[in-house]
């Protein structure tokens, strides 16, 4: 499920236009909750994915220096 930027700011304005403490404001901030804490987790995953880089060499002529890869 993707949660865009553009539906959080919509959850945030209309938390701010309902009544506090009422049913929907309730409801409101609990969907925006659960929308970051989907997004954060979207985020880990991302990150995790990204593969290690390799170590840089210890001996020999080359990659002692400097490590590129592709």
């Amino acid at each position: 499920m993707e949660i865009s930027s553009s539906s959080n700011l919509a959850l945030i304005n209309n938390l701010n236009a309902s009544q506090p403490g009422s049913a929907q404001s309730s409801a409101q901030l609990m969907v925006l909750k659960k929308a970051i804490d989907m997004q954060g987790q979207g985020a880990l995953e991302l990150l995790n994915s990204v593969p290690a880089q390799p170590a840089l060499a210890t001996s020999g002529h080359l990659g002692t220096q400097l490590n590129t890869y592709a």
